[in-house]
């Protein structure tokens, strides 16, 4: 594990001083999670892209009078989610906006024509016809949440996420990628990881490099995630995301971080994380896959053969033979994970609802991992 020193040494490594660290890190990792790096077979469902925030590098958002503003109908997400299980998908990632209806009078009338309030309200049904209706298993990843919508999203998820991004206040100044954005004030979103831990849910979060953070507010915000996992174990995983800019947002013009940017941040985090958290890049958005696995990843995220990235949407997502060779070529396995890993299995008393448990029973392997490996 890194000191706080070294942690902030690393940004200015030499080469070979980085070189040295990538291989304390991939050590590590082979260590923990061995020679094979897992993915989760998943359809994305963005059951709203409209959002009270304005995030200053965001294309996902639409604002209403847009026409591509939308709140999708209950037909629509069961399409996507049946077209998924169809093709072999276990996971269904649902993503949203943050609490559009405390802004938009356009949201609250779409969701009181839908029969709710809200729209944690809406995500909660759609999740119990996912587990009604398939055999896909829900993923959340509704942004903060109140210690009431944790628990009662716990039943009818196997885990939640939220990007903490960074834990900088000085991102939510004017002209600063997080100005405008109530939802992205970092005591809001610590407290969203803690809740999380509380009532025992696996929780996936990370960080967004490039927006305009330092590097010891990257190194202050793994040290957040990992105080958090310490004291109650639920961090499942870390992804760590390289900002890309894009048309008509006001980062347009924004410098992105070069690839040698993120294999610091990466082992950065692999060495400051407990080893028991995965580590995550996304593989849609930097085609070096042997640099990402030289610094340390153990896991590509979700990739689907049904949805396009909404977040990133002009990166396609890598076909699984593809990213299954290009990872072979490395030295390492593919395998097919599961939306909850396997540790949190061997407990699932606390960390899952009955249903949901008994529900996983039939689709993992005895490690833990998806019991049938789609290629």
């Amino acid at each position: 594990m890194l000191t706080r020193p070294e942690a902030l040494a690393l940004e200015k490594a030499s080469p070979q001083e980085l070189e040295d660290f990538s291989l304390r890190a991939a050590r590590l990792r082979d260590s923990h999670w061995g020679k094979t790096l897992t993915y989760s077979r998943k359809v994305f469902v963005p059951l709203t892209n409209m959002c009270r925030d304005d995030c200053g590098y965001c294309t996902f958002v639409q604002k209403p009078g847009s026409p591509n503003a939308r709140v999708m109908t209950p037909d629509e997400v069961m399409a996507v989610v049946r077209e998924g299980e169809r093709l072999g998908c276990k996971e269904v990632l649902f993503s949203l906006g943050e609490k559009p209806e405390l802004r938009y009078p356009e949201a609250r009338e779409a969701l009181a024509a839908l029969g709710h309030d809200s729209m944690i309200d809406y995500l909660i049904e759609m999740c119990r016809r996912v587990l009604d209706e398939t055999s896909l298993l829900p993923h959340v990843n509704a942004g903060t949440l109140s210690d009431e919508d944790v628990a009662r999203l716990k039943p009818v998820s196997v885990s939640m996420g939220m990007m903490l991004e960074n834990i900088s206040r000085r991102l939510l100044q004017r002209g600063q990628a997080h100005f405008a954005c109530p939802d992205k004030v970092p005591v809001q979103r610590l407290r969203t990881l803690e809740r999380a831990g509380r009532h025992g849910v696996p929780f996936t979060t990370g960080i967004l490099i490039g927006i305009g953070e330092t590097w010891e507010e990257r190194v202050e915000s793994l040290e957040a995630i990992n105080a958090q996992h310490r004291q109650y174990g639920h961090i499942q995983e870390v992804i760590v995301q390289n900002f890309r800019a894009k048309p008509g947002t006001a980062m347009a013009n924004h410098p992105e971080p070069d690839l040698d940017d993120m294999v610091r941040t990466l082992v950065l985090a692999r060495l400051v994380l407990d080893s028991s958290i995965s580590l995550q890049a996304p593989p849609n958005l930097e085609s070096r896959f042997a640099a990402y696995i030289g610094a340390g990843i153990n896991d590509w995220g979700g990739i689907s053969p049904v949805t396009i990235d909404h977040i990133n949407p002009e990166r396609a997502w890598p076909q699984i033979d593809s990213l299954r060779q290009a990872t072979a070529r490395c030295g390492y396995g593919l395998e097919e994970r599961l939306a909850i890993y396997p540790r949190y299995l061997k407990s699932p008393e606390h960390f899952l609802s009955t249903p949901l448990a008994a529900r996983l029973d039939h689709i993992s392997r005895d490690d833990g991992l998806a019991l049938q490996q789609c290629v």
